[in-house]
Order: structure tokens, then sequence, then C-alpha cells
């Protein structure tokens, strides 16, 4: 057990190891460039590659009802606990409710599941995707937006490979190939981009930090477990959904908290502390799914 959790862990910490040295050496990378090759290309690519040939049958629709349920439990159970802190909901509320699901997510569900691990994940990030676009900025702004729903390209990737798939479609094999071949850069680049983007967050308060890094994962925890009780997941799905629901916050809670101006410093101290505190967590978590 010990030879496989390290197999999982070990390339997951080694890549983000890469881009953080590669940050404290002063080499030139391009965040919002690397950020915009995966949200407008390599995440959809891999997507559309991952779910066009895989047979979900009807567990696509229990998959994402799991999903959408663990999310509402991270956002009732989450509000209620920054209430009872007296902390604003509009700060944080996001740093507990939106996991990393993309940057760790789906590397770790490929190395400790294989293809159909990808394939599962692929369908909760893509969830959680669509909901951080529009519940998120609703959160931190004050205003939904369906526009924000409406340019999700993974969302358009997702239903372009089940419409394929469900019709039966040959699409040519290189238009496959290059899709594969782009979603292909797609887990090295997310990885490498978070250790770029941690090497960079600062913490300014440990102690709130803290805190949200207890609750992204503790209410995770809980929620993800919540989820795989009540629906009828194969072993395979409980696994990846438990995973993905025990993930540190998102990268992107930090960007958003920068954007609106709502604490973005505790907000990427929660980043940092729950990535940190991912690493504790995940392979207690993985001992027990695998």
């Amino acid at each position: 057990m010990i030879e496989v959790l390290v197999s999982v862990m070990a390339p997951v910490a080694l890549i983000l190891a890469v881009g953080a040295l590669w940050d404290r050496l002063r080499q030139p990378f391009d965040a919002a460039f690397a950020g915009g090759l995966v949200y407008y290309i390599g995440g959809p690519c891999l997507t559309f590659s991952t779910l066009v040939d895989y047979d979900f049958s009807s567990g696509v629709q229990r998959i994402a009802l799991a999903t959408v349920a663990a999310f509402a439990f991270f956002g009732v159970v989450g509000a209620v606990a920054l209430r009872m802190l007296g902390w604003s909901q509009r700060s944080y509320l996001n740093s507990i409710l939106f996991p990393n699901l993309g940057n760790m997510g789906l590397p770790l569900a490929l190395f400790a599941f294989g293809d159909e691990g990808l394939a599962v994940a692929v369908v909760i990030f893509t969830i959680g995707s669509v909901a951080h676009s529009s519940v998120g900025i609703w959160i931190v702004s004050g205003r939904l937006s369906p526009s924000e729903v409406i340019k999700a390209p993974l969302l358009y990737a997702t239903l372009l490979a089940l419409g394929t798939h469900s019709l039966g479609l040959e699409l040519p094999s290189f238009a496959l190939r290059a899709a594969d071949i782009l979603g292909g850069l797609t887990i090295p680049l997310m990885l490498l981009s978070l250790g770029v983007s941690l090497s960079r967050l600062k913490i300014s308060n440990t102690g709130r930090a803290a805190m949200l890094a207890f609750l992204r994962i503790g209410i995770g925890l809980a929620g993800g477990l919540a989820a795989v009780t009540l629906f009828d997941l194969s072993p395979l799905e409980r696994g990846v959904l438990l995973l993905d629901a025990v993930m540190p916050a998102a990268v992107f809670n930090y960007l958003l908290a920068e954007r609106f101006k709502t604490s973005p410093e505790d907000v990427a101290g929660g980043v940092a502390l729950s990535t940190l505190a991912a690493f504790a967590v995940l392979p207690v978590v993985l001992a027990f799914v695998m």
C-alpha cells in the first residue's frame, strides 16, 4: 500500500516542486497565458478526448447528482460555519465551497484510478468549473451572470463528447488525435502552474489561513462521505468523488478575491495552507478508497 501511495502522491509533489523552483529561480512564467491555454484549449480537449470513448451508461447522471449534492453540502455548512465565526461569506465562502479539482484533482484521479478514474474526475471537474465561473463569481461580486456559464468551454466539450458517443458518431482519427495531444498538455501545465502559484502566494494571517484550510478539508471530507453514502455509486466513482471532496482550496478562489478585493491576502493563505495540509490528509483518504 505504501508503494501505491507513493506512486500516486510523489509525481504530484515532484511536479509542484519543479514549478515552485522555476519561480524561485526567477525564470519567466506567464500565469495568465498558461491559464488561458488550459481553460480554452487544453481542458476542453482533455475533457472531450477522455469522455468521447468512455461508456458511462447511466453513470453520468449519478456522478453529476452526487457532485451537486456534495457542493450543496460544502456551501450550506460552510456558510453556517462562517456565520458562527463572524466572518464575511463574500470573502471566504468560495475557499470552502470550491476545491482544487483541476490542478490536483485530475492528476491524482489519473494516477490513483487510471483512465476510468480520470473520466469520472473530468465530469466532476466540469461541474465544479461551471459552478465556480457562475456561483463563485456571484458570491464575491453579488451579481449572478448567466453569460459566464454560457462562455464556459468545458461545458461544450462535455456536451459534444457525450453527444458524439451517444449518437455513435465516428470522428476523423486526425481530429481525435489532435484533441488527445492538446489535452495531454493540461495536467502537467496545471501542476506546474500550481507550483508557481504556491511559490508566489503569501500568508499574511496564519491563524485565519489555518482555519480556512481546516474548514475546506474538514467540510469537504464530511460532504464527500455524505454524498457517497446517499448515492449508489461504484467503488471507483466513490473513490474519485471522495478524493476530490478533500482537495485544497482552488487557486481560482484567490484570483477572484484579488479581482473583487475580498480579502485576497487571507484567501491566498488559505489556498497555500490547505494545499500543504492536503498532502497529510490525501494519503489517508487514498488508503481508504483504494
